[in-house]
């Protein structure tokens, strides 16, 4: 950072460090033991998919990656704004193992040069009456943050406030609020 960019008041992005999300195991004992809410094994990776055979053959070696162990297949689509999701399932028991599945397609699409293309990872909750929550991790600033869907395309944001309160400890949280973007629809959640 230069001279004039501390002048002017800019500041560089934070760095994503993909190692944070290994703390998601950590944080899920800590939201059970204060909201009740529980993983469901679902969790999933959101990218812009990027033309050309590299990309294909990464997404592809990731795909194959993940499906080399005796779980559920992992499963690929593609939203209404075109970003691609990868959907991984594990047992709710197994939360360690998703992270790391989810940890895995990250470091590899980074490694590959595609890091720029990641655009969030999400393990998906479950609360006692029901609720659904997903803890989501921002790529592009390496911090988490909640989201509560209720029907109708509408947030929980008591839920996402009370989250955050219990597991800030666990996880780096995103301060800016305006930056918890919704993921209305996303596979895991």
């Amino acid at each position: 950072m230069g001279f004039l960019d501390t002048l002017l008041g800019r500041s560089k992005p934070a760095k994503p460090d993909l190692d944070r999300l290994f703390a998601l195991s950590s944080a899920a004992i800590t939201l059970e033991a204060a909201t009740g809410f529980v993983p469901t094994g679902l969790g999933s990776v959101c990218f812009r998919a990027a033309e050309g055979g590299a990309f294909a053959r990464l997404q592809r070696d990731v795909q194959e990656l993940l499906d080399a162990d005796e779980g559920p297949k992992v499963e690929i689509s593609t939203d209404t704004f075109g970003y691609t999701w990868l959907l991984t399932t594990h047992r709710p028991d197994e939360l360690p193992d998703l992270v790391t599945d989810l940890h895995a397609v990250n470091a590899t699409l980074e490694s590959g040069g595609f890091g720029p293309h990641l655009l969030c990872s999400l393990a998906g909750f479950r609360g006692p009456d029901g609720q659904r929550l997903a803890l989501v991790y921002r790529y592009k600033s390496g911090t988490f943050y909640p989201f509560a869907p209720l029907p109708g395309d509408k947030r929980d944001n008591a839920l996402e406030l009370q989250v955050r309160s219990a597991v800030g400890a666990d996880l780096p949280f995103e301060d800016d609020l305006g930056r918890w973007f919704p993921v209305w629809g996303a596979p895991g959640l």
